[in-house]
Protein backbone atom coordinates (compact mmCIF):
# COMPACT_ATOMS: atom_id res chain seq x y z
CA UNK A 1 0.00 0.00 0.00
CA UNK A 2 1.67 3.38 -1.00
CA UNK A 3 2.09 5.89 1.72
CA UNK A 4 -0.04 8.18 0.68
CA UNK A 5 -3.49 5.93 0.58
CA UNK A 6 -2.22 4.82 4.50
CA UNK A 7 -2.19 8.16 5.24
CA UNK A 8 -5.95 8.69 3.45
CA UNK A 9 -7.19 5.34 5.32
CA UNK A 10 -5.98 6.56 8.49
CA UNK A 11 -7.72 9.72 8.35
CA UNK A 12 -10.68 8.25 7.52
CA UNK A 13 -10.68 6.15 10.30
CA UNK A 14 -10.08 8.76 12.14
CA UNK A 15 -12.87 10.98 11.44
CA UNK A 16 -14.90 7.73 11.97
CA UNK A 17 -13.72 7.20 15.43
CA UNK A 18 -14.46 11.13 15.84
CA UNK A 19 -18.22 10.57 15.69
CA UNK A 20 -20.39 11.08 18.43
CA UNK A 21 -21.39 7.70 19.93
CA UNK A 22 -25.14 8.52 20.02
CA UNK A 23 -25.13 8.75 16.07
CA UNK A 24 -25.55 5.10 15.73
CA UNK A 25 -28.37 4.77 18.76
CA UNK A 26 -30.15 7.74 18.11
CA UNK A 27 -34.26 7.32 17.92
CA UNK A 28 -37.03 8.89 18.49
CA UNK A 29 -36.24 8.65 22.40
CA UNK A 30 -33.81 10.27 22.22
CA UNK A 31 -33.09 13.88 24.70
CA UNK A 32 -31.83 17.15 22.76
CA UNK A 33 -33.04 19.10 25.19
CA UNK A 34 -33.78 19.65 29.23
CA UNK A 35 -35.73 21.90 30.81
CA UNK A 36 -35.86 21.47 34.55
CA UNK A 37 -36.43 17.77 35.11
CA UNK A 38 -38.52 17.91 31.73
CA UNK A 39 -37.23 16.05 28.40
CA UNK A 40 -37.22 17.40 25.01
CA UNK A 41 -36.60 14.45 22.59
CA UNK A 42 -35.91 14.16 19.16
CA UNK A 43 -39.52 12.90 18.33
CA UNK A 44 -41.04 16.15 19.38
CA UNK A 45 -38.75 17.96 17.26
CA UNK A 46 -40.04 15.73 14.11
CA UNK A 47 -43.37 16.22 15.12
CA UNK A 48 -43.23 19.61 15.43
CA UNK A 49 -41.69 19.66 11.77
CA UNK A 50 -44.10 16.96 10.37
CA UNK A 51 -47.11 19.82 11.57
CA UNK A 52 -45.32 22.72 9.72
CA UNK A 53 -46.97 23.94 6.54
CA UNK A 54 -45.56 22.44 3.18
CA UNK A 55 -43.53 25.77 2.76
CA UNK A 56 -41.61 25.46 5.96
CA UNK A 57 -40.99 21.87 5.64
CA UNK A 58 -39.45 22.74 2.59
CA UNK A 59 -36.52 24.42 3.85
CA UNK A 60 -33.42 21.88 4.90
CA UNK A 61 -33.27 20.25 8.62
CA UNK A 62 -30.13 22.44 9.71
CA UNK A 63 -32.12 25.58 8.97
CA UNK A 64 -35.35 24.53 11.00
CA UNK A 65 -33.17 23.02 14.02
CA UNK A 66 -32.67 25.80 15.89
CA UNK A 67 -35.94 27.41 15.70
CA UNK A 68 -37.99 24.16 16.72
CA UNK A 69 -35.74 23.30 19.82
CA UNK A 70 -35.65 26.99 20.34
CA UNK A 71 -39.56 26.75 20.60
CA UNK A 72 -39.89 23.89 22.69
CA UNK A 73 -37.70 25.07 25.10
CA UNK A 74 -39.97 28.57 25.16
CA UNK A 75 -43.15 26.35 25.62
CA UNK A 76 -42.12 23.71 28.36
CA UNK A 77 -40.44 27.02 30.37
CA UNK A 78 -43.48 28.91 29.79
CA UNK A 79 -45.65 25.26 30.72
CA UNK A 80 -43.89 25.38 33.82
CA UNK A 81 -44.44 28.59 34.89
CA UNK A 82 -47.46 29.36 37.95
CA UNK A 83 -49.08 31.48 35.47
CA UNK A 84 -49.62 28.64 32.94
CA UNK A 85 -53.36 27.08 34.20
CA UNK A 86 -54.95 23.57 32.72
CA UNK A 87 -58.24 25.54 32.98
CA UNK A 88 -61.30 24.24 31.65
CA UNK A 89 -60.41 25.02 27.84
CA UNK A 90 -56.93 23.56 27.97
CA UNK A 91 -58.09 20.29 29.23
CA UNK A 92 -60.97 20.09 26.86
CA UNK A 93 -58.79 21.09 24.21
CA UNK A 94 -56.41 18.03 24.75
CA UNK A 95 -59.22 15.63 25.51
CA UNK A 96 -60.66 16.32 21.87
CA UNK A 97 -56.91 16.24 20.38
CA UNK A 98 -55.95 12.99 21.75
CA UNK A 99 -59.55 11.77 20.98
CA UNK A 100 -58.56 13.05 17.27
CA UNK A 101 -55.25 11.34 17.42
CA UNK A 102 -56.12 7.92 19.01
CA UNK A 103 -59.01 7.58 15.70
CA UNK A 104 -56.64 8.41 13.13
CA UNK A 105 -54.33 6.12 14.20
CA UNK A 106 -57.01 3.06 13.99
CA UNK A 107 -58.31 4.96 10.61
CA UNK A 108 -54.93 4.44 9.28
CA UNK A 109 -54.76 0.77 10.63
CA UNK A 110 -58.02 -0.62 9.02
CA UNK A 111 -57.03 1.22 6.14
CA UNK A 112 -53.66 0.06 5.12
CA UNK A 113 -55.38 -3.40 5.82
CA UNK A 114 -57.67 -3.06 4.04
CA UNK A 115 -55.16 -3.02 0.79
CA UNK A 116 -53.95 -6.33 -0.36
CA UNK A 117 -53.29 -6.86 -4.08
CA UNK A 118 -56.00 -9.55 -3.45
CA UNK A 119 -58.47 -7.11 -2.40
CA UNK A 120 -57.44 -4.52 -5.24
CA UNK A 121 -57.82 -7.53 -8.00
CA UNK A 122 -60.85 -8.58 -6.89
CA UNK A 123 -62.66 -5.23 -6.95
CA UNK A 124 -60.99 -4.53 -10.11
CA UNK A 125 -63.06 -7.73 -11.40
CA UNK A 126 -66.33 -6.94 -9.84
CA UNK A 127 -66.40 -2.88 -10.62
CA UNK A 128 -64.89 -2.99 -14.32
CA UNK A 129 -64.54 -6.13 -15.76
CA UNK A 130 -67.38 -8.14 -14.87
CA UNK A 131 -69.53 -4.86 -13.41
CA UNK A 132 -72.57 -2.73 -15.88
CA UNK A 133 -70.34 -1.10 -18.57
CA UNK A 134 -71.46 2.38 -20.18
CA UNK A 135 -71.94 2.75 -23.57
CA UNK A 136 -69.82 4.29 -26.05
CA UNK A 137 -71.55 6.04 -29.40
CA UNK A 138 -70.29 6.69 -32.74
CA UNK A 139 -72.36 9.83 -34.34
CA UNK A 140 -72.06 12.53 -36.95
CA UNK A 141 -74.18 15.86 -37.41
CA UNK A 142 -74.67 18.52 -39.99
CA UNK A 143 -74.97 21.83 -38.34
CA UNK A 144 -76.66 24.61 -40.02
CA UNK A 145 -78.20 28.12 -38.18
CA UNK A 146 -81.94 27.48 -38.48
CA UNK A 147 -84.04 24.94 -37.54
CA UNK A 148 -85.84 25.25 -41.86
CA UNK A 149 -82.77 24.70 -43.09
CA UNK A 150 -82.09 21.46 -40.55
CA UNK A 151 -85.17 20.30 -41.46
CA UNK A 152 -84.78 20.16 -45.37
CA UNK A 153 -81.40 18.20 -44.56
CA UNK A 154 -83.23 15.67 -42.65
CA UNK A 155 -85.53 15.04 -45.57
CA UNK A 156 -82.50 15.17 -48.16
CA UNK A 157 -80.85 12.52 -46.07
CA UNK A 158 -83.33 9.97 -45.42
CA UNK A 159 -84.44 10.76 -48.70
CA UNK A 160 -81.09 8.57 -50.11
CA UNK A 161 -78.30 11.46 -50.07
CA UNK A 162 -75.42 10.90 -48.98
CA UNK A 163 -74.69 12.31 -45.57
CA UNK A 164 -71.30 12.70 -44.83
CA UNK A 165 -71.32 14.74 -48.57
CA UNK A 166 -74.12 16.76 -47.50
CA UNK A 167 -72.00 17.18 -44.32
CA UNK A 168 -69.39 18.42 -46.01
CA UNK A 169 -71.71 20.89 -48.58
CA UNK A 170 -74.11 22.22 -45.74
CA UNK A 171 -72.61 22.08 -41.96
CA UNK A 172 -71.15 24.99 -40.66
CA UNK A 173 -69.38 22.84 -37.85
CA UNK A 174 -66.20 22.39 -37.39
CA UNK A 175 -66.67 18.45 -38.33
CA UNK A 176 -68.54 19.34 -41.77
CA UNK A 177 -65.28 18.87 -43.78
CA UNK A 178 -64.43 15.89 -41.99
CA UNK A 179 -68.06 14.43 -43.61
CA UNK A 180 -69.75 15.68 -39.66
CA UNK A 181 -67.79 12.82 -38.22
CA UNK A 182 -67.80 13.18 -33.97
CA UNK A 183 -65.57 10.03 -33.78
CA UNK A 184 -66.19 8.13 -30.23
CA UNK A 185 -68.00 9.79 -27.07
CA UNK A 186 -69.46 8.26 -23.72
CA UNK A 187 -72.46 9.66 -21.93
CA UNK A 188 -72.48 13.39 -20.48
CA UNK A 189 -70.02 14.03 -23.26
CA UNK A 190 -71.90 15.77 -25.46
CA UNK A 191 -74.53 18.94 -24.10
CA UNK A 192 -77.56 17.37 -23.27
CA UNK A 193 -80.18 17.89 -25.79
CA UNK A 194 -77.33 16.11 -28.17
CA UNK A 195 -76.40 13.37 -25.97
CA UNK A 196 -80.09 12.73 -25.11
CA UNK A 197 -80.74 12.39 -28.77
CA UNK A 198 -77.66 10.30 -30.10
CA UNK A 199 -78.90 7.36 -27.16
CA UNK A 200 -82.37 7.28 -28.48
CA UNK A 201 -81.38 6.12 -31.81
CA UNK A 202 -80.48 2.76 -32.63
CA UNK A 203 -77.39 2.77 -35.39
CA UNK A 204 -77.76 4.08 -38.72
CA UNK A 205 -81.13 6.25 -37.71
CA UNK A 206 -80.97 10.01 -38.62
CA UNK A 207 -83.08 11.93 -36.57
CA UNK A 208 -83.46 15.88 -35.97
CA UNK A 209 -83.70 18.87 -36.24
CA UNK A 210 -82.23 19.02 -32.71
CA UNK A 211 -81.62 22.26 -30.76
CA UNK A 212 -78.71 23.20 -28.79
CA UNK A 213 -76.71 26.72 -27.95
CA UNK A 214 -74.27 25.99 -31.09
CA UNK A 215 -77.46 26.11 -33.43
CA UNK A 216 -79.80 22.86 -35.07
CA UNK A 217 -78.17 19.29 -35.89
CA UNK A 218 -79.28 16.53 -37.98
CA UNK A 219 -77.32 13.35 -36.43
CA UNK A 220 -76.72 10.29 -37.37
CA UNK A 221 -75.62 7.42 -35.21
CA UNK A 222 -72.88 5.50 -37.11
CA UNK A 223 -72.15 2.83 -34.44
CA UNK A 224 -72.12 1.98 -30.41
CA UNK A 225 -69.61 -0.40 -28.74
CA UNK A 226 -70.09 -1.39 -24.90
CA UNK A 227 -67.35 0.30 -23.42
CA UNK A 228 -63.58 -1.50 -22.66
CA UNK A 229 -62.66 -1.75 -18.93
CA UNK A 230 -59.58 0.43 -18.25
CA UNK A 231 -56.13 -0.76 -17.47
CA UNK A 232 -55.78 -1.99 -13.42
CA UNK A 233 -53.25 0.64 -13.34
CA UNK A 234 -55.02 3.46 -14.55
CA UNK A 235 -57.71 2.73 -11.48
CA UNK A 236 -55.64 1.46 -9.20
CA UNK A 237 -55.94 4.71 -6.82
CA UNK A 238 -59.50 4.75 -7.38
CA UNK A 239 -59.75 1.26 -6.40
CA UNK A 240 -57.09 1.97 -3.11
CA UNK A 241 -59.30 5.11 -2.15
CA UNK A 242 -62.71 2.98 -1.87
CA UNK A 243 -61.11 -0.28 -0.42
CA UNK A 244 -59.97 2.40 2.33
CA UNK A 245 -63.06 4.41 2.83
CA UNK A 246 -65.55 1.24 2.72
CA UNK A 247 -63.04 -0.43 4.97
CA UNK A 248 -63.02 2.89 7.62
CA UNK A 249 -66.63 3.54 7.23
CA UNK A 250 -67.55 -0.05 7.93
CA UNK A 251 -65.52 -0.39 10.81
CA UNK A 252 -66.20 2.62 12.28
CA UNK A 253 -70.20 1.74 12.12
CA UNK A 254 -69.47 -1.32 13.76
CA UNK A 255 -67.88 0.52 16.24
CA UNK A 256 -70.26 2.74 17.23
CA UNK A 257 -73.21 0.07 17.10
CA UNK A 258 -71.84 -2.28 19.48
CA UNK A 259 -70.86 0.51 22.06
CA UNK A 260 -73.17 1.67 24.78
CA UNK A 261 -73.75 5.02 23.57
CA UNK A 262 -76.28 7.53 24.67
CA UNK A 263 -76.79 11.38 23.76
CA UNK A 264 -79.27 13.79 24.44
CA UNK A 265 -82.08 15.08 21.50
CA UNK A 266 -80.99 18.14 20.24
CA UNK A 267 -84.93 19.09 20.87
CA UNK A 268 -83.80 19.47 24.78
CA UNK A 269 -81.53 22.23 24.10
CA UNK A 270 -81.21 24.92 22.16
CA UNK A 271 -78.15 24.10 19.19
CA UNK A 272 -77.17 28.13 19.43
CA UNK A 273 -75.74 27.31 22.79
CA UNK A 274 -72.65 25.86 20.87
CA UNK A 275 -71.68 29.38 19.99
CA UNK A 276 -71.76 30.80 23.55
CA UNK A 277 -67.65 29.93 24.74
CA UNK A 278 -68.63 31.76 27.94
CA UNK A 279 -68.99 28.63 29.06
CA UNK A 280 -65.60 27.66 28.87
CA UNK A 281 -64.55 30.08 31.36
CA UNK A 282 -63.45 28.53 34.65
Amino acid sequence: MSKTLMNLSAAAFAVMAALPAWSEEISAETVIATVGDTKITLGHMIMVRSGLPEQYQQLPADVLWDGILDQLIQQEAMAQDDLAKETLRVRLAMENERRSLLAAEAITVVADQAVTDEAIQAAYQANYVDGVKGKEYNASHILVETEEEAAAILAEVKGGADFAETAKAKSTGPSGPNGGALGWFSAGMMVEPFQIAVESLENGDITGPVQTQFGWHVIKLNETRVMAAPELEAVREEIIGTLQQDAVSGYIDGLVEKAEVSKMDKAEVDPSILTNTELLED
